[in-house]
């Protein structure tokens, strides 16, 4: 990845590049016309390093990668034989004992996912058994299943009081540490990466991915088959967030062309 590139695409996976049975062919075109521009696709996901590091390669993909909801950024060295890593959130078993905690203080019994058998994980995620293994290898935090809303509401003010916060995904909550924060993981990377006038596009389409899109020079809202993300809506009501006019890898794709035919514009 060049140091110096003028445009990256920071793109959620889950729900945003890829529908719920994990498709993204309608965006397969688009990866490849950006490949051929040089511009960066850098993915800033919930999923662990693992998984991501599947995903890049099965789609060629090379750029540096944000995980766990922007507990850590990856990235290959120019011999592409060794990784360099930036962590910016607590780990996996400081946060499990939290969640614990936690869960005492609210009554109810927050279910972490690396607590269920591989059954219900697929009923939950429909993953393979291998794509389980690399969903549970988790290092920098904790998803867990969503719980009742108001359940959810008292969780989010205790954690104030233990330096984390969550967010409610799609498919499952996940705790983190406060430090851990998908808008600072893209501003760590543009430090570490000597680019810190690069115009960042993010696009997103849950609640987890708010700190992103607030970061980014352009943010994108890809809705589902039922619209956009309820915790999205004000900033698209405000037009600080652009929609999406279509779910998912289309949706994504037509807005990422989109950019790219006013790249001038930038």
């Amino acid at each position: 990845m060049s140091n110096n590139s003028k445009l990256w695409i920071v793109t959620d996976l889950d729900g945003t590049l890829m529908d719920e049975n994990y498709d993204i062919s309608p965006a397969r075109n688009t990866l490849n016309l950006l490949r051929e521009l040089a511009i960066p696709v850098i993915p800033c996901t919930s999923k662990t390093a693992s998984e991501v590091r599947f995903f890049r390669n099965e789609n060629r993909l090379l750029d540096p990668f944000i995980v766990e909801n922007g507990a850590a950024v990856y990235g290959c060295h120019e011999n592409n034989t060794s990784e360099w890593e930036l962590l910016l959130g607590k780990s996996y078993k400081e946060l499990r004992i939290i969640l614990m905690n936690i869960s005492e203080k609210v009554n109810y019994h927050l279910t972490p996912l690396n607590d269920l058998n591989n059954n219900q994980i697929f009923e939950l995620t429909g993953l393979s058994d291998q794509g389980i293994k690399r969903a549970l290898d988790r290092q920098w935090s904790v998803p867990f299943l969503n719980p009742p809303d108001e359940i959810f509401e008292k969780v989010k003010l205790i954690c104030e009081s233990y330096d984390v916060h969550v967010f409610k995904g799609n498919r499952m909550s996940h705790l983190l540490s406060n430090e851990s924060h998908k808008g600072k993981a893209v501003n760590k990377l543009k430090l570490y990466l000597n680019n810190k006038d690069v115009k960042v596009v993010a696009l997103g389409d849950s609640q987890n991915d708010l700190p992103l899109l607030e970061y980014a020079d352009i943010s994108i809202v890809v809705p589902g088959i039922n619209g956009p993300n309820k915790y999205l809506q004000n900033g698209i009501d405000k037009g600080s967030f652009r929609l999406a006019n279509a779910p998912h890898a289309q949706g994504w794709s037509n807005s990422v062309e989109d950019i790219i035919n006013n790249i001038n514009d930038l």
